[in-house]
């Protein structure tokens, strides 16, 4: 894929999933769906030809797992900072608030610091390295929202002696 088709998707992703984040969303009963993209964009980022720049192969693989971590960081506060709940039926929602929207642009900061740096060293980043980040935070925002699901009581209480 180009990178130019590389990037609209991995812009598109992140609006679509930035912007739901603000509604209330049932998370699926089934915990297969929610591996699907970040699936599809680590396959895209796999396949990009230039993940590592040959040229600086060191300082390109310390940015790539430094984008990597901070996209696994990025996740993980997302889905802590999240509200969840559940319903009459015992299924279990989501919404992000303020503090969810702070951790995203402190994580897009520090993502654009990384790009900087990449800069400023001469390391060329192809969209690979931002793909695999994305779905880097896709993965841990799962994970840790499935973890938090299981703990999840409802919130009504059930009347005693009915």
């Amino acid at each position: 894929m180009s990178g130019l088709l590389n990037t609209v998707v991995i812009i598109a992703v992140v609006a679509y999933v930035f912007i739901r984040q603000f509604s209330a969303q049932r998370l699926p009963s089934s915990g297969r769906k929610v591996w699907l993209i970040p699936a599809i964009l680590g396959v895209m980022a796999f396949r990009e030809p230039h993940l590592l720049d040959p040229d600086h192969p060191t300082a390109s693989a310390v940015l790539l797992v430094a984008g990597v971590l901070l996209g696994l960081m990025s996740g993980a506060g997302w889905a802590w900072t999240t509200r969840m709940w559940t319903d009459a039926d015992g299924a279990v929602w989501t919404k992000g608030g303020l503090r969810t929207a702070a951790v995203w642009l402190c994580c897009m900061a520090v993502r654009l610091g990384l790009g900087g740096a990449a800069a400023a060293w001469g390391v060329h980043q192809g969209t690979g390295a931002m793909t695999l980040s994305v779905a880097a935070m896709l993965l841990s925002r799962s994970g840790v929202t499935l973890l938090r699901a299981r703990s999840v009581q409802p919130a009504y209480r059930v009347p005693v002696g009915g």
